[in-house]
């Protein structure tokens, strides 16, 4: 049996995706953006953010991290999803789960464009993936 060094392996992926996004940014391309919503203080959520918006720093993304109160109304959040939806600068984003009990996750889940759904959590890319098919296709051009 052979040890994978994942922290390495890790390492070394993002320095690949570095190179690339440095490529697609000299010859005139756009540089990626992720963007995540994070609502309320759930520790675990906020461990999981930080370590997205670091990755981003090291592939050579911009990130953005967009946060709430848990106070927040399910009308808010979906206007802010649906900003991020139609924000040509945004390629992707995450709506960090869990969400407050008085918001129904399912109907944010379902307002993030399917496009720009990097969680997979869509159901479009829910059922692209349970048959085989890409189901994140990256606006990157």
């Amino acid at each position: 049996m052979k040890l994978i060094d994942g922290k390495a392996t890790a390492m070394a992926i993002k320095a690949e995706i570095a190179e690339e996004v440095k490529c697609i940014v000299a010859n005139g391309g756009k540089q990626p953006h992720l963007v995540a919503v994070l609502v309320g203080h759930d520790g675990g959520s906020e461990t999981y953010v930080k370590n997205k918006v670091l990755a981003c720093e090291q592939c050579g993304f911009k990130s953005t991290l967009i946060r709430y109160e848990e106070n927040i109304t399910e009308t808010e959040l979906l206007a802010c999803v649906d900003k991020l939806n139609k924000d040509d600068d945004v390629d992707g984003f995450i709506v960090q789960l869990p969400l407050p009990k008085h918001i129904d996750e399912q109907k944010i889940v379902e307002a993030i464009d399917y496009h720009k759904d990097v969680d997979g959590f869509h159901p479009v890319n829910v059922g692209r993936m349970s048959i085989g098919l890409p189901c994140f296709i990256s606006l990157l051009r």
